[in-house]
């Protein structure tokens, strides 16, 4: 199947597992944190995404090596890694644009995974390839082009927060709707198989985030 079971691992194995009509097949809380330099510009997005009970379990399996029914950091490293490397061909579903101009990302950093009430959280930074000028508006949109993850932001406010931006700045989120499940019934297999990183299909359930600044 062409979908992005790279993006994270297990997702290929999670795949056969998961009945064959179903999208999304995983699903994302995710919390973001708008970086910039203190002078107007943005210098990256830091994200946590928690991913649903059920792809968490399935991801973990084999991982703890010391058998102590727990998995720290270390033992996820290897794990966070092929997440981190498989985002890449994604863009690692970020769409930023600051001041009308959109931003290149470079490599994530400062990546890492922890498993904590049943569910893996990925969290790390996706910096600017160069700081860009966002001192007036920044729109930052987090999805999957092909649908086969579903990103939801967190509920509250404080889903996105701002760490040294310019004075007065407003955050405004724009959640997606809730698909029709009688209309994703009648999207075949087929179609979804034909959705790669550059289809568009997933945009319609983006998550949508405006900084204005004054």
């Amino acid at each position: 199947m062409k979908c992005p079971a790279a993006v994270v691992a297990a997702l290929s194995a999670l795949l056969v597992a998961a009945p064959a009509a179903a999208h999304p097949h995983v699903w994302v809380t995710a919390r973001s944190e708008v970086l910039y330099d203190g002078n107007g510009e943005m210098t990256g997005v830091r994200h946590v995404w928690t991913f649903d009970e059920a792809y968490s379990a399935f991801a973990v399996q084999g991982l703890d090596k010391d058998g102590d029914g727990k998995f720290s950091p270390e033992e996820l490293r290897e794990l966070a890694e092929v997440n981190v490397d498989s985002l890449n061909e994604y863009d690692y579903f970020t769409v930023a644009k600051a001041n009308g101009v959109k931003v290149t990302f470079a490599r994530p950093t400062d990546y890492g995974l922890t498993y904590d009430n049943g569910a893996l959280t990925l969290t790390f930074t996706l910096p600017a390839a160069r700081p860009a000028r966002a001192d007036k508006l920044l729109s930052l949109e987090v999805y999957d082009p092909t649908y086969f993850v579903s990103f939801a932001m967190a509920e509250g406010e404080d889903a996105v927060r701002l760490t040294d931006s310019p004075s007065g700045c407003k955050t405004s989120i724009t959640r997606p709707k809730t698909p029709d499940p009688a209309k994703m019934q009648d999207l075949s297999e087929s179609f979804f198989e034909n959705l790669s990183a550059n289809s568009t299909f997933g945009a319609d359930f983006a998550n949508r985030v405006l900084v204005a600044c004054p």
